[in-house]
């Protein structure tokens, strides 16, 4: 079997097994390829000859050419996930990564919006345009429902129930969550729906997605990124934002308002309630920063 059909099995079993994204295994994809490609010029080996002083020295290099903590946990984390696979299907006798040590990672907090920060973002679109409507009822649902953007944009008209107020998400291993719009998503979804939605597919044939382009396709992870920091120098917003913010900012108020954590959990779709627990370091900081500023001896 060469290196490509070893790989490509691999990702299969991978996606078989566990249901994961496109986006995740090829991030797995690329980790396996960059780490033959060095093994075969560097030292003149296959994938399955590798020995953990090699795969120690292969992190070594990583490191030495800038390579971040996490970017290194990743690559191990690939690595491992290939090689115990390759130990379980018999095509090699020892886990080469079994007794590396993943590099300890900070875990850092996501980039938030304070509210009024958040109210800036959603009135930025000119509703009076097909596209800024769409883009308005995007902006909402994404901050009333708390969804990855990947979710967002494969969002299909099916998945949506606008007289319940809910929206049925296909998330990470294929996972089913329903979760809660609010109304003023609803009407806001409700009105792109009804005037600018006919508009943009007019002559553009029939999409099941709810969130088209003016080509009538649907839209991208990439096409949303711009469009977000697009609208965030339009409400003059100069952090750095990620195309996650508004993810984060649902998250991060929930809990101010008093959410309880593991409401929050389903809510954003995760697996493990430690994921979920990092917002509280967020919510925290806030808490302190309102004591330190109105209370007497703050």
């Amino acid at each position: 079997m060469n290196k490509e059909q070893l790989i490509d099995s691999f990702l299969d079993a991978l996606w078989s097994e566990r249901g994961l994204s496109q986006n995740t295994l090829a991030a797995y994809g690329r980790d396996l390829y960059a780490w033959e490609e060095w093994l075969d010029k560097v030292k003149g080996l296959d994938l399955l000859a590798a020995d953990a002083s090699t795969l120690q020295h292969y992190l070594a290099h990583r490191g030495k050419n800038g390579a971040k903590s996490s970017t290194m946990a990743r690559v191990l984390s690939s690595l491992r996930r290939f090689y115990r696979y390759q130990l379980r299907q018999g095509s090699i006798c020892e886990d080469p990564s079994a007794l590396i040590d993943a590099p300890r990672i900070g875990r850092l907090l996501p980039s938030s919006l304070s509210e009024e920060q958040v109210d800036s973002l959603l009135e930025a679109p000119n509703i009076d345009e097909s596209l800024g409507l769409r883009d308005r009822a995007m902006l909402e649902l994404l901050y009333a429902a708390g969804l990855r953007v990947s979710e967002l944009v494969t969002l299909e008209l099916s998945q949506i129930n606008l007289q319940v107020g809910v929206v049925r998400i296909i998330g990470k291993g294929n996972k089913e969550r329903m979760v809660p719009l609010g109304d003023v998503a609803v009407d806001w979804v409700k009105q792109y729906l009804a005037e600018a939605r006919p508009q943009i597919m007019r002559g553009n044939g029939v999409s099941n997605a709810v969130f088209v382009t003016r080509r009538g396709a649907g839209m991208t992870r990439q096409g949303f990124w711009h469009i977000i920091k697009r609208y965030a120098e339009a409400a003059g917003i100069e952090q750095a934002l990620s195309p996650h913010t508004l993810r984060h900012a649902f998250a991060t108020h929930l809990l101010n308002h008093g959410a309880d954590l593991r409401v929050l959990q389903m809510l954003l779709g995760h697996s493990d309630l430690s994921t979920t627990q990092i917002y509280t370091h967020i919510a925290q900081a806030r808490l302190q920063e309102v004591h330190q500023k109105h209370h007497p001896r703050g």
